[in-house]
């Protein structure tokens, strides 16, 4: 599913400029209660990480994450990342798109790849930001952890 340029994480395809913001990728109109979709997911964890790393690290730490968490979830061999003039784009798995209940497994691996990445780099500060957002919390994509790997 390739992502397109104005934030609908519901709908396929994201052009990640460096100018957008972080919750600008929340859907419009969810029902309450309504789980938001594993792509919805993805683009709350981009937006937050482009916003603090900029939209060239953001790619390249998802990218290896992703090549990382693969082997445990293959899915995420469908997840490509790529630079289209001066902008990113991704194409994020088919299964992505519907509404999902639980804890995206996928989601979740590749998170636990990135961690290290962004602890390495950046010390605590960006993985407490992502602790920070509510979605990802409640959807068991991040969690608050006393030690850092």
């Amino acid at each position: 599913m390739k992502v397109a340029a104005k934030p609908n994480p519901e709908i396929a395809g994201h052009n990640m400029s460096s100018r957008r913001v972080l919750g600008s990728a929340r859907p419009n109109g969810a029902a309450a209660g309504t789980e938001l979709s594993i792509a919805a997911l993805f683009t709350i964890l981009w937006e937050a990480l482009a916003d603090v790393l900029g939209t060239a690290a953001t790619a390249t730490l998802l990218r290896r994450a992703a090549r990382r968490a693969a082997p445990r979830s293959p899915e995420l061999n469908e997840l490509a990342i790529s630079r289209e003039k001066l902008e990113y784009r991704y194409t994020l798995p088919p299964a992505w798109a519907g509404g999902a209940e639980g804890t995206p497994l996928a989601l979740r691996e590749l998170v636990a790849e990135l961690r290290p990445l962004l602890v390495e780099l950046t010390g605590p500060v960006v993985v407490r930001r992502l602790e920070r957002i509510p979605e990802l919390r409640k959807r068991g994509v991040i969690s608050s952890q006393d030690e850092e790997p």
